[in-house]
C-alpha cells in the first residue's frame, strides 16, 4: 500500500489531500487514479511531477516501494 498526497490541482481534481492506494509502479498508480477520479485527476497527472518518499521519480516503470508516500505535484505558476 501506498499513501499518495495532492498538491494543489491535483487536490482539487481528486477531491481529497491524500489516500491509500496499491499499486506497482507510477504507471499503475495513474491508471488506478485516473479510473478512480475521473478524466480531470487524468489531465493533471499526465503533466504532474511525482515525489517518491521525497526524492524525484521520472522513471514511471520503476517499482514503488512498499509503505511509500508519492507526492503528486501538479505545475505550478507563478515567479
Amino acid at each position: 500500500m501506498l499513501e499518495v498526497r495532492y498538491f494543489a490541482g491535483a487536490r482539487a481534481a481528486a477531491g481529497r489531500s491524500s489516500e491509500i492506494i496499491a499499486a506497482g509502479s507510477l504507471d499503475d498508480l495513474t491508471v488506478i487514479l485516473a479510473e478512480r477520479h475521473g478524466e480531470r485527476l487524468a489531465l493533471v497527472l499526465k503533466a504532474a511531477s511525482f515525489l517518491v518518499d521525497g526524492l524525484a521519480c521520472h522513471d514511471r516503470q520503476a517499482a514503488l516501494p512498499v509503505g511509500a508516500t508519492v507526492d503528486v505535484l501538479p505545475p505550478f505558476a507563478g515567479g
